[in-house]
């Protein structure tokens, strides 16, 4: 990795890409630390820096108006003089020259950029159409409520968080709902069988069809209006909207095209400094290193990126410290906010506090005889405490 030598007085510019919470998190640092030069904040959505987890739950259902997610007031990016462009694309990076090419044609000179490009819906090969949709972003939120609306029907297909938190929330714009999921419990990367298997009576309690073990072999539009949905083992589904909801991959073109090493995410090392000089990596689509040598994760929640958009700009800053944070996040459905921290496998082994069952109880994931994940309903003084005794990842 590359070597920083700067400080904050030896830096002019800061670009940053991405209007995140990562890069919307970074540039309130830089400023919060003391830095007067220009910072230039870059995102490709027209809307200012928003809450996204209210694009899957209420953003989705039309609880809360657009205007309501805004991460901060207008004002404030103006009165800390950080340059907020919206509705612009970084097509080109030279790290040499250190010129970030814009969508619209201009160029930006830094001495210091953060990618935090987020990521990207992943989608399923062959699987498009006007009835198809995946949930990213807030426009992808409005017109996939207007089909929800419309059709009265959706499914979903992915049984993770956002397949799940959809359900809920088409649940209660009337719909009928349908998940599939192709492994045999929702939610399979982040709980154990038990949790799963709460999660999934409380979406039949809520009338949501839930159907795991599927694997499909084709989604077609019929001639009726609706989409059709076929498993390999003949069952079919239909639905009027569909949401393809299998997870996401880290948005790291930008950074390829410029040369950047890259493995499931842009690669840094534990201060967010990337195989460029002067380039820093934050974030979804970043991937840093665990605790121990041998290990590096990527994380996609947001509180993590939060965290990681802190400690890039104080990077830059030449004031970092050893990061430290254990990813956590939580998810919001039917009134029941599950809350989960560290990194969990399906092979680990639980000690659960409380009762699974009644929907209140901390589930402690042990492996090796060490602590490395917590996940919570009911609990949320308990999971705070138990979320600082984990190990990082």
């Amino acid at each position: 990795m590359s070597a920083v030598s700067n400080s904050a007085t030896e830096l002019s510019t800061v670009v940053i890409v991405g209007t995140g919470i990562a890069g919307a998190s970074a540039a309130q640092t830089l400023r919060s630390e003391g830095f007067r030069g220009r910072v230039v904040l870059i995102g490709d959505e027209p809307s200012p820096p928003y809450r996204r987890p209210t694009v899957s739950k209420d953003l989705l259902s039309g609880a809360t108006p657009a205007e309501k997610t805004a991460l901060k007031p207008d004002s404030f990016w103006r009165e800390r003089d950080i340059e907020l462009i919206t509705g612009a694309t970084a097509v080109a990076l030279d790290t040499g020259t250190r010129c970030l090419t814009l969508s619209s044609g201009e160029s930006l000179y830094f001495d210091a950029l953060l990618l935090a490009t987020g990521g990207r819906a992943r989608r399923l090969d062959g699987v498009s159409g006007a009835h198809v949709f995946t949930l990213r972003s807030m426009g992808d939120a409005d017109s996939l409520r207007e089909s929800i609306r419309r059709t009265g029907s959706l499914l979903v297909i992915g049984g993770g968080l956002i397949g799940c938190e959809v359900a809920a929330t088409a649940r209660s714009l009337g719909a009928e709902v349908t998940v599939l999921e192709r492994d045999r419990s929702l939610l399979s990367r982040i709980v154990p069988p038990e949790v799963s298997t709460m999660i999934a009576s409380l979406h039949s309690e809520n009338g949501v069809d839930v159907c795991t073990d599927v694997a499909l072999s084709s989604l077609e539009a019929t001639d009726g209006g609706t989409a059709r949905a076929t498993a390999d083992d003949g069952r079919t589904w239909s639905a009027g909207t569909v949401l393809v909801s299998v997870g996401a991959v880290p948005e790291v073109t930008l950074a390829v095209a410029a040369g950047l090493r890259a493995d499931n995410g842009i690669t840094v090392d534990e201060q967010f400094r990337t195989s460029a000089d002067g380039v820093f990596a934050a974030g979804d689509a970043a991937n840093i290193p665990g605790a121990h040598d041998d290990e590096r994760y990527r994380s996609e929640h947001w509180n993590s990126a939060q965290a990681q958009g802190i400690a890039a700009a104080q990077s830059i800053l030449g004031k970092s410290e050893p990061f430290t944070d254990v990813p956590w996040g939580w998810s919001t459905q039917y009134g029941h906010t599950v809350q989960f921290a560290g990194v969990t496998r399906f092979d680990d082994d639980y000690v659960v506090r409380g009762s699974i069952a009644d929907r209140d109880f901390t589930a402690v994931a042990v492996r090796e005889d060490i602590p490395v994940g917590v996940i919570a309903v009911g609990r949320p003084k308990e999971l705070r405490t138990l979320r600082m005794r984990l190990r990082r990842p």
